[in-house]
């Protein structure tokens, strides 16, 4: 194994590679010496846990199952496989390292990336959410990430299933700020694969983050990890919506923890997806009623206008009565039914009109509205 001319990143390459090694694990291995000799230690055996860190939580075999695995790991191969994939790395002390994650208490000591780097330049606002993410919400995060996207402001997310991929799918739905992901596996494993087409857009328009190397499969323990990273990215984060308890909850806490401003989208009392935010708002963070509310928190006045103006027809007839008689939470088809006093026939019709205007979505027996605008 040659080492002349090896860049100091490949020895932390190698090191951020071994089982069971996080960034508080690789955080601490660095500090035992250079990254070369930390990875020759490594290797042989030799290196012995030589300070008391319970918070790094290591396991009786954990050495013993380091060095069997670096034996089987090449340094300066795995780097040129970085270099081969148009990986970008960099490590904490870069001097080109973003400022906002080499200042941060808890910055990543290695950084991945697709794409441009240099497009994190710039305002930045995360908009996250659950993957179980209602018609509503999704409505929400791709108004929100198109319309921010215009004003110049990049949208950061995860990449994950619902409101992460709809704020993505809006922000590159227009010519806007480029958008940034932050995920939780090595960029060639793409998580989760429906999304494959959208890391790959994202990618191109913008940039991809990661701190895991290539082969990282997506762990649970990472995405909470990762959160940190979009929380310390962006200048506000907007909750759009989260049951009582997940992910994006916890990136909430991770800006807060940072000062930045969280803001949460006002949901139904009643629908489990907006349990998350409301709570927020009951604990008070600001409302994001519209991208004005965003702006405003950035320090932008926004302009005077009424924001995504309609483009669909105003119902009218019994269109009307049953768009009226619709919350905005799902409900089935008998909730019409009931609420109208009209017969299953007449509601359907009106039901498949009223979607092919796109005030509504129709799935399984189930209807739920869709944006902004509707008959209240």
């Amino acid at each position: 194994m040659a080492t002349a001319n090896v860049p100091i990143e490949a020895w932390v390459v190698a090191l951020a590679a071994l089982p069971g090694v996080g960034p508080s694990r690789l955080r601490w291995l660095l500090t035992q010496g250079e990254p070369e000799a930390v990875w020759r230690r490594v290797r042989s055996g030799s290196l012995k846990k030589v300070v008391n860190d319970e918070s790094l939580r290591l396991p009786p075999a954990f050495f013993e199952q380091c060095s069997a695995a670096a034996k089987s790991i090449d340094p300066v191969a795995f780097w040129d496989a970085h270099v081969e994939a148009g990986i970008g790395v960099m490590t904490r002390w870069s001097a080109s390292f973003p400022s906002e994650l080499a200042d941060d208490d808890d910055s990543p000591v290695v950084l991945f990336w697709l794409g441009d780097i240099d497009r994190l330049a710039g305002t930045r606002v995360a908009i996250v959410g659950t993957r179980r993410a209602t018609r509503y919400g999704i409505d929400v995060a791709n108004e929100l990430a198109r319309e921010l996207s215009v004003a110049g402001v990049s949208v950061v997310s995860g990449l994950a299933l619902g409101i992460d991929g709809a704020a993505h799918a809006g922000a590159l739905a227009v010519e806007g700020a480029p958008p940034i992901a932050v995920v939780g596996s090595g960029l060639d494993r793409v998580y989760p694969r429906a999304h494959s087409a959208l890391w790959r857009a994202v990618a191109e328009r913008g940039v991809v983050l990661s701190e895991y190397p290539l082969g990282a499969p997506a762990v649970a323990w990472q995405f909470p990890a990762r959160n940190r990273i979009i929380a310390a990215l962006s200048d506000v984060v907007v909750v759009v919506e989260s049951q009582s308890t997940g992910g994006a909850l916890g990136t909430a806490v991770e800006a807060a923890r940072r000062g930045r401003t969280v803001l949460a989208v006002p949901g139904p009392i009643t629908a489990p997806s907006s349990a998350g935010t409301n709570q927020l708002l009951f604990d008070g963070c600001g409302p994001a009623r519209d991208v004005g509310d965003v702006l405003l928190s950035l320090g932008r006045e926004p302009e005077r206008r009424r924001v995504a103006a309609e483009h669909r027809p105003s119902p009218t007839g019994n269109a009307k009565v049953v768009l009226e008689s619709l919350p905005w939470q799902s409900v089935p088809v008998q909730h019409v039914v009931l609420s109208t006093g009209l017969k299953l026939g007449a509601v359907m019709i009106e039901l498949e009109k009223l979607e092919a205007d796109g005030w509504l979505s129709l799935y399984g027996g189930w209807i739920e509205r869709i944006g902004r605008g509707g008959a209240r």
